[in-house]
């Protein structure tokens, strides 16, 4: 049957305030003209003047942290081990079964920003949509964040998931979550505010510090997620192997059976 494919990724650009200063990506490129150079460099006796119009490769040059544009991150990026002292898995050890399944979106834009999702929050998404959560599937949270990605303010934009929120979906079989906000867990602009007030550490990074107790991946900086209905859809998501990488470049999509 016919399919409707959705990209649920963002682009890599350098002209967006896609994370914090120092972490955004820098891409360099280099023209069709300056391929045009390395091309008779490479070939002795060739001069640009000989190839078609006078060009060559076009090439990027990208320096960027394996946490930029949508990417997926692996329980190692969340502790050197598990709660039962073993070691956690690197983006390259991640199952490739885990990164194809039916997906479930939780819309929770109506959620303010800062909030912390709970067990109970989920619950009553999944009652809304009349889902019973079953072992494999792909949870995607849409949040307020996704239409300000490239604005000033997306870091600080969208609800995040708590640790018992996500262990309510580790715990029944969910490996692989997703967001369209800059991380899991809430804006840490945020948490911030809240720690000052508390000083309560164990609030900080809840989310993604659950990978502990029950290893998961999940997918930061998603994009188009709603544009999806709430069930019936598959996707697919595998990430890019970087060796021992704490997460790896993904492209996820949706298929949607029409």
């Amino acid at each position: 049957m016919p399919k409707k494919i959705i990209d649920l990724s963002v682009s890599i650009r350098s002209d967006k305030p896609s994370d914090p200063p120092g972490f955004i990506p820098e891409i360099t490129y280099a023209d069709h003209k300056a391929g045009a150079s390395q091309m008779a460099s490479v070939f002795p006796g060739l001069t640009p003047d000989q190839l078609p119009e006078q060009e060559g490769w076009a090439v990027e040059f990208v320096k960027m942290s394996t946490h930029a544009g949508t990417h997926m991150d692996a329980p190692y990026h969340y502790h050197s081990k598990t709660d039962d002292n073993t070691p956690a898995m690197t983006i390259d050890q991640i199952p490739l079964e885990w990164c194809i399944g039916a997906g479930v979106k939780l819309d929770f834009r109506h959620l303010e920003d800062g909030y912390v999702v709970t067990p109970a929050d989920i619950d009553r998404e999944l009652e809304r949509i009349n889902h019973v959560l079953r072992e494999g599937e792909i949870v995607v949270v849409n949040t307020s964040a996704g239409d300000r990605f490239g604005h000033e303010d997306y870091l600080e934009k969208g609800c995040g998931m708590g640790r018992e929120a996500t262990l309510h979906l580790t715990g029944q079989g969910i490996k692989i979550v997703g967001t369209d906000a800059w991380s899991w867990d809430a804006p840490f602009s945020s948490t911030i505010r809240k720690f000052m007030e508390t000083k309560d550490p164990s609030i900080i990074w809840e989310g993604h510090y659950a990978g502990s107790t029950i290893p998961y991946c999940h997918m930061e900086k998603m994009a188009n997620l709603e544009q999806l209905p709430s069930t019936g859809f598959t996707v697919i998501c595998m990430p890019v192997k970087v060796h021992r990488g704490s997460a790896g470049w993904v492209r996820p999509v949706a298929m949607i059976e029409e």
